[in-house]
Formats: C-alpha cells, structure tokens, sequence
C-alpha cells in the first residue's frame, strides 16, 4: 500500500507529499474539466484546437497510419473491457493483495464508464470535420477513450507501485504504460475523431476519478488495519487476564 502504518503519526514525509499531491491533482483536474466544459457549453472555439490540428496535417503521413489504429485500440471500449474483466478476476480470485484492491478497481472502471457516457449526454459538440474514414456517435466532448485509458492504466501503475517488484521495474512499466496513456490521446486527434480540448478534458476528468477512486481504497486498507490492530490488541489483552 502507499501508506502503511494504522495511526496518523505513522506518515512519513513522503506519504504527506503525497497527499499533498493527491489533493492538488483532484483540485487542479476539477477546476480546468471545469474550465473546459463551460467554454464548450458557450460555443466557444478554442485556438489550441486548430493548432493540434495544422500540426496533424503538417506532420501525418501515410506510413504511420497503421500504427496508430493498433495504438489507438489500446483505448477501445473492447479492449479496456476485456482488460478490466481479466484484471478483476485476478485482483478477486488469484492475487495475494486485499479483496477491496479488486472492488475499488471495479468501481473505477464502471464509474468512469457511466460518468464518461452521463457527461457525454450533458453536451452537444459535434465531432471534427475531417474525420475521414473514422466516425463517433456520440458527443465529442470529453474523450471516452483518453478517460477510459488514463483510469485503466493509471490504475495498473497504482498496482505496479504497491507491487515487490525491484524499484527500477515499477519505474520501467510505469513510464511505459504513462506514455502509452498519452499516446492513446495524441492518436485520438491525430486521426481527426476528436478536438485536442476533448482528450484534455478526458484526462483531467479521467485523472480525478481514478485519484479519488485510489484514495479512497487506501483509506479503507487504513481502516481495515486499524480494526485488525484493535482486534488483537483485544485478543491479547484478554489472554493477559486469563
């Protein structure tokens, strides 16, 4: 876990920048979906977007095409929900870590999926105009893909990080499956399926929940080890008296 200890003493320095960290991230990923949502809500055309865009067209060429409809599947629906089903059975049936790890990840999926479809009915912003042989039927705004792919991957490296993998292994992974995340976006409007605000936002969006889906995890795992502490601190003191 990232914090271990049962009392509030325990912290260490490192695990008080975390939470430092972890309510920065949550506060700064509200404030700019924020920002973003009502800008598009109001029509209002942002000059970043067709800048991502010349910078497509002055870039793409044919040859690279192949390759970023292999990366960009990375975010499909199919297979996000294939990977989230085989990583649950893992986390419930097989794995050593506490049976909460596999529900918190459940809830993240799932949530992130309903809230991603509920925020898409919210808005009305119609997908890019040269979106050639590709097409989505629904709101551009936010990226399912970007938001799908940041919690199901940000929550792998959650896992790789509490894993006892060597130090220079959980590094490796993460800043694989970190650059993968952000690639999975650029591809998103490379292919003209989306605006850059849109996969912005499904970060920040996506980055937020799976923050406060893996807090609020860790917060359980405390309470649990505080309840298994005062249980044997119950047992003990008990076989003390007889």
């Amino acid at each position: 876990m990232l914090f271990s200890g049962t009392k509030l003493s325990d912290l260490s320095k490192t695990s008080i920048l975390l939470i430092v960290i972890v309510f920065l991230s949550i506060g700064v990923s509200i404030y700019v979906f924020a920002d973003l949502s009502s800008s598009v809500l109001e029509k209002q055309k942002f000059a970043i977007d067709q800048a991502a865009f010349d910078a497509v067209r002055a870039t793409s060429f044919a040859a690279l095409d192949p390759i970023l409809k292999v990366v960009t599947q990375a975010g499909s629906v199919i297979l996000i929900t294939a990977g989230s089903l085989a990583l649950v059975v893992y986390l419930l049936f097989f794995s050593n870590m506490s049976r909460w790890v596999g529900v918190y990840f459940i809830v993240a999926m799932g949530g992130i999926s309903s809230l991603t479809k509920l925020t898409k009915s919210q808005f009305d912003r119609d997908r890019p105009e040269f979106m050639g042989e590709y097409h989505g039927e629904t709101s551009s705004f936010p990226s399912g893909h970007a938001s799908g792919a940041l919690v199901f991957y940000g929550f792998i490296i959650y896992l790789i990080a509490i894993s006892p993998l060597e130090k220079k292994t959980k590094w490796l992974i993460g800043i694989g499956l970190g650059l993968l995340t952000l690639i999975i976006g650029v591809t998103r409007v490379y292919m003209g399926v989306h605006f850059f605000t849109d996969v912005a936002a499904g970060f920040f969006f996506g980055l937020a929940w799976l923050v406060i889906c893996i807090t609020a995890l860790e917060l359980t795992l405390w309470r649990q080890r505080r309840r298994q502490e005062k249980k044997q601190h119950t047992t003990q003191k008990g076989s003390a008296h007889q």
